[in-house]
C-alpha cells in the first residue's frame, strides 16, 4: 500500500489518495499506469505527483495507441539515481520504452515531441536507449534551469521535495504534505543559517542547490519521513 501525495493545479490543494501496487494511479484512465510502474525501482512509502502529470500521461498513452513501458518514473532525493534537480524527484518525469527496438523507440519520442504534452523530451543523443519525456512547470529559480522558487503559502510536490530534504538533514518541517507553511518556513531559515546561505525563508536558486547537493543519493536517515 502507497500514500501518494497529488497537487491539483485546478485547486492548488494537495490530494492524498492510498493505492495498492497493483491500482492504478491517481487520475490515470484505463489502467495504463499502475502504481508500481509508477514507483519504479523506489522503495519509498510516500510517492508524490501532479494532476496535470497524470492527465499529460493518459493523453500520451491515447496518442501513441499502444502500451508504453516505464523502466524508471519516481524517486525520492534521497534514493538518488538521477541529477540533483531531476524531475524525476518531482514526480513529473518518465524514463521508458527500454524494451523496444531504436527504430520504435524513434516513434515514441516523436510521438512525444509532437504531442504538446510536456515540457522536456530529451534528444536521442542524451538517451538513446530509453525516452525521457516530463511535465515540469513554474519558473525555474536558477538562470540554468532547474525547480521553481517555493516560499511560504506554496503548495505542490516541489514543496514534498523541499520538506523531504529538510526532514531527511534534520531540520523538521512538521510533516511532509506538499504545504509551505511556518513549520516549513522556520525550517529553511534554520537551514539557510547553519549553512551561511542569505536567511529569507524562500527556497531559491541557492537554497536549492544547497539542499539537493546534501540531499541526493545519501540515503534515508533516523528523521526521514516515510
Amino acid at each position: 500500500m502507497a500514500k501518494i501525495l497529488v497537487y491539483n493545479q485546478d485547486t492548488n490543494r494537495m490530494e492524498t489518495f492510498f493505492r495498492d501496487e497493483a491500482d492504478s494511479m491517481p487520475y490515470n484512465t484505463n489502467r495504463t499506469l499502475r502504481v508500481r510502474e509508477f514507483r519504479g525501482s523506489s522503495r519509498s512509502n510516500i510517492l508524490w505527483t501532479d494532476k496535470r502529470t497524470m492527465q499529460a500521461w493518459n493523453s500520451q498513452r491515447y496518442i501513441y495507441g499502444a502500451p508504453i513501458y516505464v523502466g524508471f518514473a519516481f524517486k525520492r532525493p534521497w534514493e538518488g539515481g538521477h541529477g540533483n534537480q531531476s524531475q524525476h524527484y518531482a514526480g513529473t518525469a518518465f524514463d521508458v520504452g527500454q524494451n523496444l527496438t531504436n527504430a520504435q523507440r524513434a516513434v515514441l519520442r516523436r510521438s512525444a515531441q509532437q504531442s504538446g504534452l510536456w515540457g522536456y523530451v530529451e534528444p536521442i543523443s542524451l538517451s538513446p536507449s530509453w525516452v525521457h519525456f516530463d511535465r515540469r512547470f513554474g519558473t525555474p529559480a536558477c538562470s540554468s534551469g532547474g525547480y521553481p522558487l517555493i516560499r511560504q503559502g506554496s503548495r505542490g510536490n516541489y514543496v514534498c521535495i523541499a520538506q523531504d530534504d529538510l526532514n531527511t538533514l534534520g531540520y523538521r518541517t512538521g510533516g511532509l504534505d506538499g504545504v509551505f507553511g511556518t513549520q516549513t518556513t522556520n525550517a529553511v531559515r534554520n537551514y539557510q543559517r547553519s549553512r551561511g546561505l542569505a536567511v529569507d525563508g524562500i527556497i531559491g536558486c541557492n537554497t536549492w542547490r544547497s539542499l539537493q547537493e546534501n540531499v541526493v543519493g545519501t540515503g534515508k536517515t533516523s528523521t526521514t519521513i516515510d
